[in-house]
């Protein structure tokens, strides 16, 4: 695009607007980068442009679902959707708006045109907008028509700046110049200021060559003595009732009467030309711009002309005081009966009717898509409502961005530990520090041939990592090459052994990352990779690591001293579980070769939704967090997920998330991820359905679903940069929807129990040389199993008490497969057919975690949340095993600790716990029951 030619053209005193709003174009930045280059001056809308805009995108679909929820009708739904994009809008055009001292820099919004005949309603909706928008460059779009013009005087009269709309005649023109000196004359005598009251004059062109050149046309076809003349006219009608309104203008504006006005301050009403665009593919695609330049003019383009003027068009003066030639055209039209006054008033009318139309079409869009929000409830499509309304009136965002603690706990040290733990709110903006760092960091590592990183971490300093890896692959989405992240948190040896054999020296990078500094798995883990590091005869080991941890840790302090290559600070006010969007998260992020940036674009646009400004039925995190607790609270805490291909690695991430936060106190949500497909009436009524979208994989699988009976909440990506709104927004989700459930969202009480047994249990090792253990209850073929209670019936083999334990399920109970077992395809297939046998046999929900990862994720739940749980736990023999250097113990006796710990502490819970250990690394015999 030639900027230069639109420089010329300002330079002439035109200004040129774009006839075009949408939000992608406000979140993408592309409408603020026009604004920067001097390419636009201002916007218009109209219902046909919003309806474009809403109707052929899915950018509204998060805005609209959220308000459908709420229980927000159509209109209401509209209004917002129109109210955020023209302030937006507004706000970008702001600094040019004082810079021009109120010239430019406007953006309008048109009052509904079905009061286009309503005085009284137009001004009463012109007020309501002008108060909605709330913003000094907005322009309150009205229509010429009869009943607008003292719709428009006192619009004016009223401070209101004004787009009049829908100009086609030299007569209703003159009046609306009328009605606008008339508003100011009015507003002077009254004792108010007249000097930031703008207006322009939208005189709209093409449609009158589309319709004068029709008639034209049919003249043509008789081929009678007037044939030639009407050959002549062809395209002309147009800019000739242009440019005689600009001379009638120059007349109005240049009269005594406006001067005195003008001595108040009062602004010229510039002419706007509206309807631009080329209708006729024979004439010239940018003439309605090239020959209608003058000065104290708007031009008003849509993109395809505002494209082809910068490709192509010629900029030279075209408007003057001198319109004889134009009368002549005008004249001769009348001569061959084509009145200028019946075309205008048609094309008039027509507008009105079309803008209504679109008005309308547009309506409609927004209630079927309402309408498929509001069936994805379910049972809760009558319930939600009051819920909002109960917690907007307790002002639970408020209470959120406050740090008001209570909203959560009335414990004092709990509500000392959240006020510490809500930085995250802010991480959007606040990360942004981070980006040049980290793209200097990622450049850097490529040039000097690295291709791998593995991260050892857990829990929080894992899973988005994970995600990030597994949706984004090695460089294939950010601008520059990536290295390959592989994500290891585990301690179990035949995982790390397998990772370990395939790393070549030199090309790879560990990530070592723990926000405390002191997480048991990811130290064991960093000595055993750091010695690795050292057998390789390298003298200086830590230019292939860095840190990714909280100040002043002993992990920072280890860095420091080994000399990592990099150490990156996570923001302490951040807990685990919410650091996706800060340095524990954006680190991989940028080594895998991801636009950072536009991940926190994404994730501070959905902040911005969330802010407490907003109406409680149109934030979206606090709307998704009163269904889950609403729907909790009603039986349905089976939280499952359903995902298109690319999103699935997102369940794991949100099942600690949720886990953690909400499974305390008796209470919390069970999130259910990659459970095997089953048939839907395998489900029982416990079921809350959320089906991650991307380009519709499983629309078939969750409209099932949702036949039978079961809501089902789909949740739509444009591409996988949509991850960072979906974090943000289900981290406000779910401390709201703990707030509901009243536990505190940002503790975790009931992990440091199974720790704290491990440690025992390790410490006993480290003396005796033995983890103790109590005597199994049952032991045959090389399998041994432990129970929290006493087996019922006759048990003689491993598929009796198999059955035994399943045969203890009920309605309502879910299924934990928690196994320390290597996290390999192999295993994963076999666990998964289990949990597929359990779920047909039982009905009952199932989850499944791989030990110890699933500690820092789930084990909150299993312990602190409903006793509605199952526990199955399986260990087993490794192939093989590693030393962990310097703690005296080899990785398979830490894995075994950490299971028998958490085995004791769910018992000491009286949670229902089967513990199987396999002598040999066969699992056989788990599916035989």
């Amino acid at each position: 695009m030639s900027v230069e030619v639109i420089q010329k053209l300002h330079a002439l005193g035109q200004s040129l607007w774009y006839d075009n709003i949408q939000r992608r174009l406000l979140e993408n930045g592309e409408l603020a980068r026009m604004i920067d280059e001097g390419i636009i001056r201002g916007v218009t809308s109209n219902p046909t442009i919003f309806h474009q805009a809403i109707a052929n995108s899915n950018d509204y679909d998060t805005a609209i679902q959220t308000m459908a929820w709420a229980g927000w009708s159509a209109r209401q739904i509209y209004d917002q959707l129109t109210v955020e994009d023209i302030q937006k809008a507004a706000d970008l055009f702001l600094a040019l708006y004082e810079a021009s001292q109120g010239e430019d820099g406007y953006v309008s919004l048109e009052v509904a045109p079905t009061l286009a005949y309503d005085t009284e309603g137009t001004v009463a909706e012109a007020k309501r907008l002008w108060n909605l928008v709330s913003r000094p460059n907005l322009m309150i779009k009205i229509p010429a028509t009869l009943p607008g013009l003292p719709a428009i005087r006192r619009a004016i009269f009223e401070g209101i700046n004004v787009n009049v709309t829908l100009i086609f005649s030299l007569e209703r023109y003159a009046q609306v110049i009328e009605a606008y000196l008339s508003g100011l004359e009015d507003r002077l005598a009254a004792g108010l200021p007249i000097d930031r009251i703008a207006s322009v004059a939208s005189f709209f062109v093409s449609r009158v060559d589309t319709k004068v050149d029709k008639r034209l046309e049919e003249i043509l076809r008789r081929e009678g003595p007037e044939a030639e003349q009407a050959r002549t006219l062809m395209g002309t009608a147009a800019i000739a009732n242009a440019r005689l309104a600009y001379a009638q203008f120059l007349e109005a504006f240049g009269s005594e009467r406006f001067k005195a006005l003008a001595r108040h301050g009062a602004k010229v009403q510039r002419p706007l030309w509206a309807s631009t665009s080329t209708k006729n593919p024979a004439y010239r695609d940018v003439l309605y711009v090239e020959e209608l330049i003058g000065p104290q003019t708007v031009n008003t383009v849509p993109p395809q002309t505002l494209a082809a003027f910068a490709d192509h068009g010629e900029v030279r003066l075209t408007l003057s005081a001198e319109v004889s030639a134009e009368k002549k055209i005008i004249a001769a039209l009348e001569q061959l009966r084509i009145s200028m006054a019946q075309v205008t008033q048609e094309l008039e009318e027509e507008g009105v009717k079309a803008f209504a139309s679109a008005f309308e079409a547009l309506l409609q869009t927004i209630e079927e898509r309402r309408a498929v929000a509001v069936a994805e409830l379910g049972p809760f499509a009558t319930l939600l409502a009051a819920q909002i309304g109960r917690a907007a009136h307790e002002r639970y965002i408020q209470r959120l961005f406050e740090a008001d603690a209570s909203l959560w706990t009335d414990d004092p040290n709990g509500q000392a530990e959240v006020r510490q733990r809500l930085g995250w709110l802010i991480a959007p903006q606040k990360s942004r520090t981070l980006l040049a760092s980290l793209s200097a960091l990622a450049n850097q590592l490529v040039a000097e041939g690295y291709r791998e990183a593995v991260l050892l971490g857990m829990g929080g300093s894992s899973l988005a990592p994970e995600v990030f890896a597994l949706t984004f692959g090695v460089g294939q989405i950010g601008r520059q090459p990536g290295l390959n992240i592989t994500v290891l948190d585990t301690t179990d040896p035949e995982q790390i052994a397998a990772v370990a054999q395939r790393l070549k020296w030199g090309e790879t990078l560990f990530i070592v990352s723990s926000k405390s500094g002191t997480t048991v798995e990811v130290h064991a883990l960093m000595e055993y990779f750091w010695a690795w590091a050292k057998s390789h005869g390298d003298e200086t080991p830590g230019r292939h690591f860095i840190a990714v941890t909280d100040p002043e840790t002993p992990l920072a302090k280890l860095a420091q001293e080994r000399a990592f290559r990099e150490i990156f600070y996570g923001d302490p006010l951040v807990g685990g579980r919410y650091s996706a969007l800060t340095a524990f998260g954006l680190v991989p992020a940028a080594l895998l070769g991801m636009n950072v940036a536009q991940l926190l674009n994404r994730a501070e646009t959905m902040m911005e939704q969330c802010l407490p400004t907003q109406p409680a039925g149109r934030n979206p995190g606090l709307v998704l967090g009163i269904l889950l607790g609403l729907a909790t609270t009603h039986g349905r805490d089976k939280l499952t997920f359903v995902a298109d291909p690319e999103l699935i690695p997102l369940g794991a991430w949100l099942e600690q998330l949720i886990a953690e936060s909400s499974g305390k106190d008796g209470r919390g949500i069970i999130p259910v991820d990659q459970e095997p497909k089953v048939s839907v009436d395998t489900y029982g009524q416990d079921r809350l359905f959320v089906y991650f979208c991307l380009d519709g994989v499983q629309q078939a699988r969750a409209q099932t679903l949702l036949a039978a009976g079961h809501p089902v909440l789909t949740f739509r990506f444009r591409d996988m940069y949509d991850l960072g709104a979906e974090m943000y927004r289900w981290e406000v989700a779910v401390a709201m929807a703990c707030a509901y459930l009243r536990v505190n969202a940002f503790d975790q009480p009931d992990v440091e129990d199974s720790k704290s047994r491990t440690r025992t249990l390790l410490a006993s090792y480290r003396s005796q040389g033995v983890l103790f253990t109590e005597s199994p209850q049952w032991t045959d073929e090389g399998v041994s199993a432990f129970t929290s209670q006493q087996v019922e019936g006759d048990v003689s083999s491993l598929t009796d008490i198999l059955k035994s334990f399943v045969g203890m399920a009920v309605p309502g109970d879910y299924i934990a497969i928690n196994a320390y077992l290597p996290r390999n395809e192999q295993t994963i297939e076999i666990l998964q057919a289990l949990r597929k046998r359990l779920l047909q046999t039982t009905g009952c929900a199932t989850t499944l975690g791989f030990g110890p990862r699933f500690l820092h994720s789930t084990g909150q739940l299993h312990k602190g949340g409903p006793n509605r749980g199952l526990f199955l736990q399986i260990t087993r023999e490794p192939k093989v095993d590693l030393e962990i250097p310097g703690q005296g113990i080899r990785f398979d006796t830490l894995e075994r600790a950490q299971a028998l710990g958490d085995f004791e502490a769910l018992k000491a819970r009286g949670r229902r716990v089967l513990y199987l250990h396999f002598e040999s690394a066969s699992l056989d015999g788990l599916l035989d029951f």
